[in-house]
């Protein structure tokens, strides 16, 4: 009996230490082949959002496949040529009142200066306002439209994928493939509904109160919502310094920052979660662990992505009986044990 445990001791350990290396060589692989799969996972995710709603236009108009395909890609390209029009026109805006801003932003440290120098305290003042008027503002208006235009062209690469992904239908029972893509699939469009009200509610606010470069703070919102408890708080410092240097109300001013941060704050910690529900039966501290390891592996797209991925990772451990008790740890506390999937032990047996 003991040495049959010893056994079964040296097979868990060298199990587990076979899945760390695999982990480390399959994080390795993820870096270096970054630049092609970050558009590949970013294409399949899409197409678990497209290909549902393809299959409902050809069952209910009729059409070949093929042009019903053309025509949802359109419409996607239409709506993000209506959003890159957006960025550019509120950046271009940025970049005209950028003298008003450094003006701004000069007084204030001024006064900033001038306030300690009447409190006795020494921080270097002779020096901030040679920083603040040597900051390259200009430089930072170019990496930005640099980052669109990277980010266009890895959206083409993503249509491509998604138009090969669509159009290879996939059959309607694929096992526990089709209850992934359906969980998946849950998870995203409840998640672009709650991001969606967020952007929209937020980038009204802003515009409401006359704040520059709203809608591009909304989209902002939009796309850190879908980054778990940090992205929310980020969207709302994002728009802080351009409320201090283009505001001069301080009612105003506090009403930028405490309406965007409040509908944040009830959307993310209120309704997402009765909404959103255990679709992803995943741990708090499981989604903060994955959130820092995609961000490090694939950086901000991977933080973005970090929650389906981590969904996709626990279920596929759920598969093999010598890492459930990993895919068990990262579950929610009160997810009961009999909720294994039996298959793999059927097979086995």
């Amino acid at each position: 009996m003991s040495q049959s445990s010893s056994n079964t001791e040296a097979r868990t350990i060298q199990s587990l230490s076979l899945l760390i290396l695999a982990t480390v060589a399959m994080a390795s692989a993820l870096i270096f082949t970054r630049s092609v799969m970050v558009p590949f996972v970013l294409s399949l995710l899409l197409s678990y959002l497209l290909g549902p709603f393809v299959d409902w236009l050809q069952t209910k108009l009729k059409l070949p496949r093929w042009l019903v395909i053309v025509a949802v890609i359109l419409g996607v390209l239409l709506l993000f040529v209506a959003l890159i029009a957006i960025i550019t026109s509120s950046v271009a805006g940025l970049g005209h009142n950028a003298a008003v801003y450094e003006d701004r932003l000069v007084a204030m440290t001024e006064r900033v200066t001038h306030w300690l120098d009447q409190q006795g305290v020494d921080m270097g003042q002779q020096d901030m306002v040679a920083t603040v008027k040597s900051l390259p503002l200009f430089s930072w208006l170019r990496r930005t439209v640099g980052g669109v235009m990277t980010f266009l062209s890895n959206f083409f690469l993503v249509l491509i994928f998604v138009i090969y992904l669509v159009a290879r239908k996939a059959p309607e029972s694929f096992g526990q493939g089709a209850a992934l893509r359906a969980k998946i699939r849950s998870y995203l469009i409840t998640k672009i509904m709650l991001s969606l009200v967020t952007g929209v509610t937020v980038g009204l606010i802003l515009f409401v109160l006359g704040v520059d470069l709203a809608l591009v703070f909304g989209l902002l919102a939009f796309l850190l919502n879908f980054i778990p408890n940090v992205g929310s708080v980020i969207a709302t410092l994002l728009p802080l310094p351009v409320v201090l240097m283009q505001l001069d109300n301080p009612l105003v001013i506090a009403l930028a920052i405490l309406l965007p941060g409040t509908v944040q704050m009830v959307i993310g910690n209120v309704i997402e979660p009765r909404m959103l529900g255990k679709s992803v039966d995943l741990n708090p501290i499981t989604i903060l662990l994955g959130l820092m390891f995609w961000g490090l592996i694939w950086g901000v797209v991977g933080m973005l992505l970090a929650t389906p991925l981590t969904a996709v990772l626990k279920v596929q451990l759920e598969r093999f009986e010598v890492t459930r008790p990993v895919a068990a740890l990262m579950g929610n506390d009160d997810t009961p044990a009999t909720t294994q999937d039996p298959e793999p032990e059927s097979q086995s047996a």
